[in-house]
């Protein structure tokens, strides 16, 4: 901490002291340096994977980080853990009939405050 008015160089630009700065999150989490394909789905990337996505990790924010990180982060993780192990557990998952299979989905996103896909997920859920 400087007790001077502190200005900083980043990456060729110079950032005036008490500038507010907005993290592009959605681009960390593309960027080609740290992801293969990053504009693919894939899940599976994550497994085996040391990332913490508690906000440590800078590739992947998705609670954010430091001082502004979400508040909420454990009760986040828990209740998503228990209501995604009780909808796998209690029903089998499957498409619409109408839909020919994984390949016909259509992944595309749209953007917003938060990402979403661009079609709603239709899935039929039976109970097991």
């Amino acid at each position: 901490m400087c007790n001077i008015i502190c200005h900083i160089k980043l990456k060729g630009y110079h950032i005036k002291a008490g500038t507010r700065a907005i993290i592009n999150a959605w681009a960390i989490a593309r960027d080609p340096t740290y992801w293969d394909q990053p504009e693919e789905f894939k899940p599976e990337r994550l497994l085996n994977n040391s990332i913490d996505i508690k906000g440590n990790d800078f590739e992947l924010i998705p609670f954010g980080a430091g001082r502004r990180g979400c508040p909420g982060i454990v009760y986040a993780m828990a209740a998503n853990e228990l209501v995604l192990a009780n909808l796998v557990h209690k029903f089998k998952w499957e498409l619409p009939d109408d839909v020919a299979g994984l390949e016909a989905l259509d992944m595309s996103e749209t953007f917003g405050l938060t990402m979403h896909r661009k079609t709603p997920l239709v899935a039929v859920a039976t109970l097991n």
